[in-house]
């Protein structure tokens, strides 16, 4: 796999909505590792996120932040974990003194990640953030702001990016193999069991727009190369017992790009699917699983495989050392902050054009 600068380079990828310029990192003693402390100890932290941490070569699990003593001590026995790097939601900002901790990994709903980020910034720690990154363009913008004004690198924790199959694709596509992009399909998602958790609550960031959504926007957005400049949209449930007052069970929309390109994307809490396919005046591409945690795999026009395979948690892994060399080197982040208030823009011109019934521009 290429190096992040070779690959940036080679695919151009999203040239205009990626261009970053690396702040003004206040100096530091120089580290081998960044130690990284995780806020929310749910499941995506348990289950991915720190054994992913047990694999990455330029970053640790140095710390944590919960709000349940039980789960701390779990934690503080099972990854050697000192206990002065242990923080509840209270004291958290106490973090600032601790030069433990280099990065903090906000992992919980999204209606929290706002505050959780400006915290971190304004503790002179540098931020990771799960997606989606918030609920709002306003909110992504005011964690942006944060970050800057502190000298700290944000960057949203968008794996995909970070992995070989996804780079390999877009690289593909951007050298032109199958010419002017004319039609993307892109759909992802799963049926969702649960009626209680933060997905099924709207005031948390819930609906399947900010969560597997974000993963379809990506799939037309990295494979144009472009941002939309309109969206229709249509939403449905099957059980109105959970998703009702506005939030989605399955969203439909049709993007429209400045070249001329179109993409119909789908996502769904009620549907398993999982595919990428790109249309152009030359041939196609097919990715499917497309946003797995592994096991992608592709084929093209010219008698192209792309498949890379690895294990999970090994994305999480790929994109914590990517993001963690970015910092200790001073160089351009795969996903900063700016590509999820991107996605999130588009996310609530979805709402309003599902809600209106009517075409919405971005401009």
């Amino acid at each position: 796999m290429a190096s992040r600068r070779t690959f940036l380079q080679q695919t151009g990828l999203l040239a205009s909505s990626l261009a970053f310029s690396p702040l003004s990192i206040a100096s530091a003693q120089k580290k081998d590792r960044l130690g990284v402390a995780l806020v929310g100890l749910g499941y995506y932290s348990t289950d991915l996120i720190a054994p992913a941490l047990q694999l990455t070569k330029h970053c640790y699990l140095a710390g944590i932040v919960t709000g349940t003593p039980a789960k701390a001590e779990t934690w503080v026995k099972k990854y050697n974990i000192p206990e002065k790097n242990v923080y509840n939601y209270d004291n958290f900002d106490k973090i600032a003194n601790n030069p433990d901790i280099d990065v903090v990994y906000v992992i919980l709903p999204p209606s929290m990640h706002r505050d959780y980020v400006i915290r971190a910034a304004k503790a002179g720690k540098h931020v990771w953030v799960e997606k989606p990154m918030a609920i709002t363009e306003k909110e992504c913008q005011d964690m942006i702001d944060a970050c800057k004004q502190n000298k700290r690198l944000l960057a949203v924790g968008y794996r995909l990016q970070h992995e070989p199959n996804t780079q390999e694709y877009i690289k593909f596509l951007r050298d032109g193999k199958i010419g002017k992009i004319k039609m993307v399909s892109c759909s992802a998602g799963y049926f969702d069991g649960r009626t209680n958790h933060w997905k099924q609550k709207k005031e948390m960031g819930g609906g399947v727009m900010y969560d597997m959504g974000v993963y379809v926007l990506q799939g037309a957005r990295l494979a144009t190369g472009e941002e939309p400049i309109s969206v229709t949209a249509q939403q449905y449930t099957t059980r109105p017992e959970i998703y009702r007052n506005g939030l989605d069970e399955t969203t439909m929309a049709q993007l429209v790009f400045p070249s001329g390109a179109r993409a119909a994307v789908q996502t769904s809490f009620g549907i398993n699917m999982n595919f990428l396919h790109v249309t152009g005046e030359k041939g196609f591409l097919k990715m499917e699983p497309y946003s797995a945690y592994n096991g992608q795999k592709g084929e093209a026009t010219g008698g192209v495989r792309i498949q890379h395979p690895y294990e999970v948690p090994r994305q999480q892994a790929m994109q914590m050392d990517d993001d963690s060399l970015a910092i200790m080197n001073n160089k351009p982040l795969i996903a900063p902050g700016e590509e999820g208030m991107r996605d999130i823009r588009i996310v609530e011109a979805i709402y309003r054009a599902a809600q209106s019934g009517q075409s919405v521009k971005l401009t």
